[in-house]
């Protein structure tokens, strides 16, 4: 017989940082808005919430990676927010965010929810931050608490609990 972790999403009792990038506070602000309420919805409460801006996406990985390193959070989720423009500064910032965020996951073991939006226009933005795509802080910080307690139930199991 195999074993198989089964969890169902709670956040009660759960630390979360969030680093949010103040370039397009418009959405991501709207971004922030889900990724609150769904925390809550999932049990957390808003007090076990800290919020750290960062000035644009770019900045978003050593935010998270500072927030990683204060080893009080369960998880990370980051938000921002990159539109395409007219030069590859694009396909820079969204390669290397993704990267660096991804390499905090793995380095430091504590899940880091990809909340960002890399869009090709501002309708692909507001499709994204509560529209009609639905509401990809919600979606990130889901990940965050489900990833969180799988980590914590692999290490139970490893320990013989």
């Amino acid at each position: 017989m195999t074993n198989r972790i089964h969890i169902q999403p709670d956040a009660t009792g759960m630390h979360v940082g969030i680093a949010l990038s103040r370039y397009h506070a418009w959405a991501t602000d709207r971004l922030l808005d889900g990724a609150v309420e769904r925390f809550k919805r999932l049990g957390g409460t808003e007090k076990n919430l800290f919020i750290a801006p960062a000035a644009g996406a770019w900045e978003l990985t050593a935010i998270a990676q500072a927030l990683i390193e204060q080893d009080d959070f369960d998880g990370v989720v980051a938000l921002g927010v990159v539109i395409r423009g007219e030069t590859p500064h694009f396909d820079y910032i969204c390669s290397g965010v993704t990267q660096g965020l991804m390499d905090l996951a793995i380095s430091y073991g504590v899940p880091v929810g990809f909340g960002i939006l890399t869009c090709n226009t501002t309708n692909e933005v507001e499709a994204r931050c509560g529209g009609e795509v639905g509401n990809k802080g919600k979606d990130a910080m889901q990940a965050v608490v489900e990833s969180a307690m799988t980590i914590q139930a692999i290490k139970k199991q490893a320990a013989g609990n």
